[in-house]
């Protein structure tokens, strides 16, 4: 598949790109290039996931008010609100959402190291390298939860049950 602004999307032979869908995985993709933005959902959505895309970090936020979000990926360089923007707005609300920073020059954390996105990716970077690193980044928020939330098996003992003679 070939966009207008000449983005190519091929998939290796061994690799599919559909994959079974989880509706717990909701990703927000903020990016002001039209092209990258409808081709990083495109294949995140074929890949399973649910997503919504956002044309800058302004429009991002209004998004953020209104779902939850498992995953954010978001460009730097945008009109009104930048990447480096909607973080720490993030950050400020006290929202727990791990952010994957896709963007053509790296920003300047070194002044406040706790606006380290989880991952950077450099553009040009392919659509396999997106998706590993969204895989991975998923995969962490997961395994950080499960040393919180209960075991799909954990059952609850009724307090009477305990007390019997």
């Amino acid at each position: 598949m070939t966009t207008k602004n000449s983005l190519q999307v091929s998939e290796p032979d061994s690799a599919s790109l559909h994959r079974e869908p989880n509706p717990r995985q909701r990703i927000l993709v903020v990016e002001d290039d039209a092209a990258i933005r409808r081709v990083n959902a495109e294949i995140l959505t074929c890949s399973g996931y649910q997503v919504d895309a956002a044309e800058d970090g302004a429009a991002a936020w209004d998004a953020l008010q209104l779902k939850k979000y498992d995953l954010m990926v978001t460009d730097n360089n945008m009109p009104r609100v930048t990447g480096v923007e909607l973080i720490q707005k993030v950050q400020a609300a006290g929202l727990a959402l791990p952010v994957i920073m896709a963007t053509g020059a790296l920003p300047d954390f070194s002044r406040d190291g706790s606006l380290q996105p989880a991952v950077t990716l450099l553009k040009p970077y392919t659509l396999h390298e997106l998706l590993a690193a969204v895989k991975k980044v998923l995969r962490a928020a997961t395994n950080s939860l499960e040393g919180i939330a209960p075991a799909s098996n954990w059952q609850i003992q009724p307090l009477a049950d305990r007390f019997q003679p």
